[in-house]
């Protein structure tokens, strides 16, 4: 079925071929994105009602994900299974060939860890920290139907990267959350480092007094 759903999927890049260089950037590029999500969710998460919980699951997201991802190298070559275009004839590859092994992928695991973090810290964060999950979402969700229609991965792979991805995410958060959450908080309460963790905000008399006048 795997097999079957990935011809399905790879052989749209002949009937839309139009559509094909869009998909290589997501495919290829569009994974550098969730770097800057990080870091704008980080800073957003400076303004949450709890910043330094907000603050701290901003850098698990982070750290989390190159964790994450250097766990599934593992997976991947406990695994071993080889990419399609080794195993299947007649693939439409749209990108350089890998010689790395196809499950999970490493693309979908990094989407999958980022999401979930980022969705950590929107419920700790503002709003603006829950806009930022959900365009991680829909980011996940294309660059991994992109790895399938250029031809890198089966569906299966990068099912399993986006679950593997969010579930050492979530449950390392889980186990790290206190100890990380108390080192943040001391460095809030440094007078030069705490604006990493809060931002300035003005003073509420001032506050007052505009409301004043």
């Amino acid at each position: 079925m795997d097999t079957s759903l990935f011809k399905e999927i790879n052989s749209l890049a002949v009937t839309i071929s139009w559509a094909n260089p869009i998909f290589k950037f997501f495919a290829v590029y569009a994974v550098f994105l969730f770097g800057p999500l990080t870091l704008l969710s980080w800073w957003f998460a400076r303004r949450a009602t709890r910043p330094v919980q907000a603050v701290a699951a901003a850098i698990w997201t982070a750290f989390g994900t190159l964790i994450t991802v250097a766990l599934n190298q593992l997976i991947a070559h406990g695994v071993g299974r080889l990419r399609p275009y080794y195993s299947i004839k007649h693939v439409n590859l749209l990108v350089a060939k890998a010689h790395d092994f196809s499950f999970p992928s490493d693309h979908a695991t990094t989407a999958g860890a980022v999401t979930a973090g980022l969705f950590i810290v929107s419920v700790l964060g503002s709003r603006k920290n829950r806009v930022i999950a959900f365009i991680s979402l829909a980011l996940a969700l294309v660059i991994s139907f992109s790895r399938v229609y250029v031809g890198a991965h089966y569906p299966g792979d990068v099912t399993a990267g986006l679950i593997i991805g969010a579930a050492i995410v979530t449950l390392g958060w889980k186990l790290i959350h206190l100890p990380l959450e108390h080192l943040i908080g001391m460095i809030a309460q440094n007078r030069s480092l705490s604006p990493l963790v809060v931002a300035n905000r003005e003073p509420s008399h001032t506050q007052s007094t505009k409301n004043l006048s």
